[in-house]
């Protein structure tokens, strides 16, 4: 069955990076987006990031370019968030998510992905 099992987050002080990391299993991986979405405390959940895993085109949203980078090795099976120049803003519960094969956007809505990880909490503080 499908799996994703995120990893990686922490606490952190402002400023500072992470890589978080999202382990894939149970599917063609190739043959996705694969997007990270993130939920602050209190918040609803954020579409962050897309990638295209066949064509590598990648998305981001404006609370994070510049500073995030996604990326994806197929043949591990792994998808990855490189977060630097993080800010307290960023301190969410972040969750890596598989498109439903039937949209081909990268920029996925909420409801138009069909497998979420568990989740791995990411917290800036000073």
């Amino acid at each position: 069955q499908v799996q994703l099992v995120e990893s990686g987050g922490g606490l952190v002080q402002p400023g500072e990076s992470l890589r978080l990391s999202c382990a894939a299993s149970g599917f063609t991986f190739g043959w996705y987006v694969m997007s990270w979405v993130r939920q602050p405390p209190g918040k609803g959940p954020e579409w962050i990031s897309g990638i295209d895993t066949g064509s590598g085109v990648t998305r981001y949203a404006d609370s994070v370019k510049g500073r995030f980078t996604i990326s994806k090795d197929n043949d591990k099976k792994m998808l990855y968030l490189q977060m630097n120049s993080l800010k307290p803003d960023d301190t969410a519960v972040y969750y890596c998510a598989r498109g439903s094969p039937y949209y081909h956007s990268v920029e996925l809505r909420l409801d138009e992905f069909d497998f979420w990880g568990q989740g791995t909490q990411v917290t800036v503080s000073s």
